[in-house]
């Protein structure tokens, strides 16, 4: 990850949590914030009044409305020259109607000078995961906070990153992998090989890694490599096919387009699950690990692995306690309980993510549906104490297979 990731894209970030009459349109003030010292400080107070263009989110987990407008920064005492009074209005647009008290309201500054405003839900796991990427502090937020010095790239999570920055509309670009781009083209004939080709390529680039003794470190920079490479790629390949246009004859071929683009939503959605598999397969070879992957159990479930195989899952004579059930899943959000349905001879469930910062109402309910989530020990950071107490990591998840595992070899002799 390069450093000051962050401030390629932001030169300040606000936050408040949103009181009754701030959040209510009704009662708020003719659509005004009163500005205080930190947003005076990132907006700036060298012209009397200004307008930002704004794209403006609401976002729940797996729920998100957008809109765009202005928002205006003014000094609504500018003809009194010894008082000043900053006040920042906002549009009514769908995003503003969602607002509840106690939601976060984030105003971030772009570098070119627009605004992004994000509101996001009291409790959800995206409000966790943009308090922890601007390093800011909930607890302070009952006023008006901010910074404009973030991280100096010291965060290695880079998949938690681009995944939180993906979600608020940005593209993270990592220029220090630009020289992968030609071998790339020439190993793969300038087009995308399978996703398990790909998977297999990205974790040949790194050599510094232990598998065996670190897979939780090893898991991290394989999907962070394999993901970087994917974008570089495909950002070129995607390139080249908009210059070389979508004509039928002298017309725009509308339909050609469409479905150019529908192919590319497509790779990157059936890519980012079956890449996590992937390379959670080939630590499961290095450990030695026994394992069947995608087998199918009850009413044609597959869940992602099933330990030590289908076939001792399938014996009924085989104890329950010695089986166990992997999914993986590189995001959650409400789709983890997916995985309650799959294997159901195995009570206790576990599930790999790459998910940062869960909310403790969905840890919670996980832990009453017996669901263990499994995370790399570096992603452990973003959540709280509490839930660190119960997250499982890489390591401790294989070491309690391998242990099972005993079992079996010893019911083969």
């Amino acid at each position: 990850m390069e450093t000051g990731y962050l401030n390629k894209y932001f030169s300040g970030v606000i936050v408040k949590k949103l009181s009754e009459v701030e959040a209510n349109i009704e009662s708020s003030n003719q659509h005004e914030l009163n500005g205080n010292r930190a947003m005076r400080q990132i907006l700036g107070t060298d012209i009397q009044r200004r307008e930002f263009d704004t794209i403006f989110l609401y976002m729940e987990d797996d729920f998100t409305i957008d809109a765009s407008g202005k928002m205006t920064w003014y000094d609504s005492r500018y003809n009194n020259p010894k008082r000043t009074e900053w006040r920042f209005y906002f549009p009514t647009t769908e995003v503003s109607k969602r607002a509840k008290a106690g939601d976060s309201l984030f105003i971030c500054k772009r570098t070119d000078d627009t605004l992004l405003i994000i509101i996001a839900k009291k409790d959800s796991t995206i409000e966790n995961q943009l308090y922890w990427l601007f390093d800011l502090n909930e607890k302070d937020a009952e006023r008006f906070i901010g910074k404009t010095e973030f991280s100096s790239g010291d965060k290695q999570i880079e998949f938690a990153v681009r995944m939180i920055l993906e979600q608020i509309g940005i593209e993270y670009e990592d220029r220090s992998i630009e020289s992968y781009l030609e071998p790339m083209l020439i190993e793969f004939h300038g087009s995308f090989p399978t996703t398990r080709e790909f998977s297999a390529y990205a974790r040949n680039t790194i050599t510094d890694v232990d598998p065996v003794e670190n897979p939780d470190d090893t898991l991290l920079k394989w999907v962070n490599r394999e993901e970087a490479l994917f974008k570089l790629l495909e950002q070129y390949l995607i390139k080249e096919r908009i210059q070389q246009g979508f004509k039928a004859g002298e017309d725009v071929d509308v339909d050609a387009f469409i479905q150019f683009s529908l192919s590319v939503q497509n790779r990157r959605k059936s890519r980012a699950g079956l890449s996590l598999e992937n390379h959670i397969e080939a630590l499961l070879k290095e450990q030695k690990i026994i394992y069947s992957h995608t087998p199918v159990t009850e009413d044609k479930s597959k869940p992602d692995f099933i330990f030590p195989n289908i076939e001792a899952y399938r014996d009924k004579t085989y104890p329950e306690v010695e089986l166990t059930m992997l999914g993986a899943k590189s995001t959650c959000k409400d789709r983890w309980r997916q995985v309650l349905s799959e294997a159901e001879r195995i009570e206790r469930k576990h599930l790999l993510t790459l998910e940062s910062a869960i909310s403790e109402n969905q840890t919670n309910e996980m832990i009453n549906k017996k669901l263990q989530l499994v995370l790399p020990l570096p992603i452990h950071e973003t959540y709280t104490l509490k839930q660190r107490a119960w997250l499982y990591s890489v390591k401790m998840f294989l070491e309690e297979v391998k242990e099972k595992q005993k079992f079996y070899e010893r019911k083969q002799i």
